[in-house]
C-alpha cells in the first residue's frame, strides 16, 4: 500500500500526539455548560489510556455499577454484556481514600465546596480560608459535577468529582476523593443514577 505525501502529513500529527482520534478531540474539546466555559484538555499531555473509552470488562457487578480501581487510577462504569466505560482518575494520597462499597446519595452540577473538618484539622494553613465555603464555578475544586458517596444513609464525605487541576489525573494526591477531568465527570454524571452502587478497590 502506498501512502501519499498528503496522507502522511495529515496522519503524522495524530501519531505524534499519541494517537489522538476525532473522538478524543470531541470528548475533550472546550465545553460551555450552565454558563461556564470548560477549557479543552491538552491531549498531548495525557497518556491515551487516561482518556475516556469503552472497553471490554469482565465483572460480576451489575450494569450501572461504578468500580473505582484505585491502584490503577481508573474508574469503570459497568455497561453490561462484558463492557464498561473507562475513565482516568486522580485518587487520594496513602491513608486518604475510601475502600469498600458505597452508593450515590446525591448528585450536583457545579457544586459548592466546603473543606471537611478533617481537612481543616490536618491542613489549616491551606484550608481555613475556605471554611465558609466556595461557590460552584470554574475555580471550585469540585469542578463541573459531583457524586456524593453515602453508606447507611450517611454521607461518607468522599466524592467523585471534576477538577480545575486536570494535570492531577493519574496521580495520588487528593484528600481522598476521586478526581476526573470535567469533560469526563459530565459524561459519568449523565450515566450514573442516585442510589447506584459504587465499589472502591484498594491494593
Amino acid at each position: 500500500m502506498t501512502i501519499s505525501r498528503r496522507g502522511l502529513l495529515i496522519g503524522l500529527p495524530l501519531f505524534l500526539a499519541g494517537c489522538q482520534t476525532n473522538s478524543d478531540h470531541a470528548n475533550y474539546g472546550q465545553v460551555e455548560d450552565n454558563g461556564y466555559k470548560i477549557a479543552k484538555i491538552p491531549l498531548d499531555k495525557f497518556d491515551k489510556d487516561l482518556r475516556r473509552q469503552e472497553v471490554a470488562y469482565t465483572t460480576t457487578h451489575a450494569a450501572g455499577t461504578i468500580v473505582v480501581d484505585t491502584p490503577a487510577r481508573r474508574l469503570y462504569y459497568v455497561l453490561g454484556g462484558g463492557r464498561a466505560m473507562r475513565y482516568g482518575i486522580g485518587v487520594g494520597r496513602n491513608g486518604y481514600a475510601l475502600a469498600g462499597t458505597a452508593y450515590i446519595g446525591r448528585k450536583a452540577e457545579w457544586p459548592s465546596w466546603t473543606p471537611s473538618p478533617n481537612m481543616l484539622r490536618t491542613n489549616p494553613e491551606k484550608n481555613m480560608k475556605y471554611a465558609g465555603g466556595v461557590p460552584g464555578g470554574p475555580n471550585n475544586p469540585l469542578g463541573a459535577r459531583a457524586l456524593y458517596l453515602y453508606r447507611g444513609g450517611n454521607d461518607t464525605m468522599f466524592r467523585i468529582h471534576g477538577t480545575n487541576q486536570p494535570w492531577s489525573i493519574g496521580q495520588a494526591m487528593s484528600s481522598g476523593c476521586v478526581r476526573m477531568m470535567n469533560q469526563d465527570v459530565i459524561d459519568l454524571y449523565q450515566r450514573a443514577k442516585v442510589g447506584g452502587k459504587v465499589v472502591v478497590l484498594q491494593a
